[in-house]
């Protein structure tokens, strides 16, 4: 009877030991990954959300900004600057370069593998907005949420 508990109580950390690595290793995958299951969300987004092309716009005020400020509107302007697997350049990560489907269902390589809808961030709020869109940026850039526009 030691035994099988022994076995049991083994086999459940291994199996919670190997969901936390899986959780810790979900990594950006870019908008692209995104539109062959959700082709009509994917087109809505890119074809209506500004956002959806909005490093353009940091691009052309690159020369006005020093390199520290051009580099903080990454953290706005890209999917996942600063976090494991997201944006670094535009040589070396492209498909991260605009804000995508990411920025708010967060990273979704997992979700990709599995096709569980529960492995991405399923009810964006407001919340997920502020992150970028705080009362100051909302003056300064207009900014007017997707989220009851219907990005979607």
């Amino acid at each position: 009877m030691n035994k099988f508990f022994f076995i049991f109580c083994a086999a459940i950390i291994g199996l919670t030991t190997a969901n936390n690595l899986l959780a810790e290793e979900k990594t950006y995958l870019g908008s692209e990954a995104c539109k062959d299951c959700h082709e009509k969300q994917y087109n809505n987004f890119m074809n209506y959300s500004k956002k959806a092309h909005s490093f353009g716009n940091i691009k052309k005020m690159e020369k006005k900004l020093t390199s520290e400020e051009y580099k903080s509107c990454f953290e706005c302007h890209t999917t996942g600057y600063s976090q494991k697997g997201g944006f670094i350049s535009e040589v070396q990560t492209p498909g991260l370069k605009n804000p995508g489907c990411e920025v708010c269902h967060g990273p979704g390589s997992l979700h990709a593998e599995t096709e569980d809808p529960d492995d991405i961030v399923r009810e964006v709020t407001m919340e997920n907005c502020n992150t970028c869109h705080s009362g100051d940026r909302i003056d300064v850039f207009d900014f007017k949420p997707l989220l009851f526009g219907g990005a979607h």
